[in-house]
């Protein structure tokens, strides 16, 4: 069996074993879990979407095909226990974009200051609200982020950010997902940077279709391979 990027075989890339870490965020510490495959050419920090945490199948799924293609990845919470029972009782922190990127940001500081990480040029992949907040975090850190990605996402959440984000940035959308492939273009005309959108025939927002989230999983390999190899 072919990986989607030439010349790798999934059948015999070596993943990496899972571990799960903590990321100090100012007065606490967040779970995350991470992978780093043997000879990783960057690392991708995965910032999960609306009532969603750092299990979420479908990220994970994409982060194994990620691990496949010789990519790291970090998948972590973005709030704490206490905060996600209050978030999904009011849903006003899955919202609080530049909240969700501070947590992100700290993330890229912990992965540049950890010597199994530091080398490793940093992709962002974002789902849902998440989106925005990648582009955020990647506009404050443009240092460090090579590459994004946005998964059904709203990068229109990113408000002036957009502008000033440079990491080149895929945005993935379903074709059946109206509204937000609506916001997505919009988003897109206000960026500066490489920016190029996808539309996954017949998909709706969760990629639940047969056959779709492999299509999110082979076009976010291609993106993170392409930058993050020669960032």
């Amino acid at each position: 069996m072919r990986s989607f990027v030439d010349g790798i075989d999934s059948d015999t890339t070596i993943a990496g074993e899972e571990m799960t870490v903590s990321i100090p965020v100012e007065r606490i510490d967040l779970e995350a879990d991470l992978v780093v495959p043997a000879a990783a050419t960057g690392i991708v920090i995965f910032a999960h979407g609306s009532g969603s945490s750092r299990r979420s199948a479908r990220n994970r799924f994409v982060a194994a095909s990620l691990q496949q293609a010789r990519l790291a990845t970090l998948l972590m919470d973005l709030l704490t226990e206490s905060e996600a029972a209050l978030d999904e009782q009011t849903g006003e922190l899955r919202f609080d974009i530049p909240f969700l990127a501070r947590r992100l940001e700290a993330a890229i500081d912990w992965v540049a200051a950890e010597r199994e990480t530091a080398h490793l040029p940093v992709g962002l992949f974002g789902a849902s609200t998440g989106g925005g907040a990648a582009i955020v975090a990647g506009a404050e850190r443009a240092a460090h982020v090579h590459a994004i990605v946005s998964r059904g996402g709203r990068p229109d959440l990113a408000g002036e950010a957009l502008g000033r984000v440079k990491a080149p940035t895929l945005l993935i959308v379903g074709e059946a997902d109206d509204v937000v492939l609506g916001l997505n273009r919009t988003a897109m005309n206000r960026m500066t940077a490489g920016t190029s959108l996808e539309v996954v025939p017949g998909a709706t927002h969760l990629f639940e279709e047969p056959g779709a989230l492999d299509r999110v999983a082979e076009l976010a390999g291609i993106w993170f391979v392409r930058h993050l190899a020669h960032p």
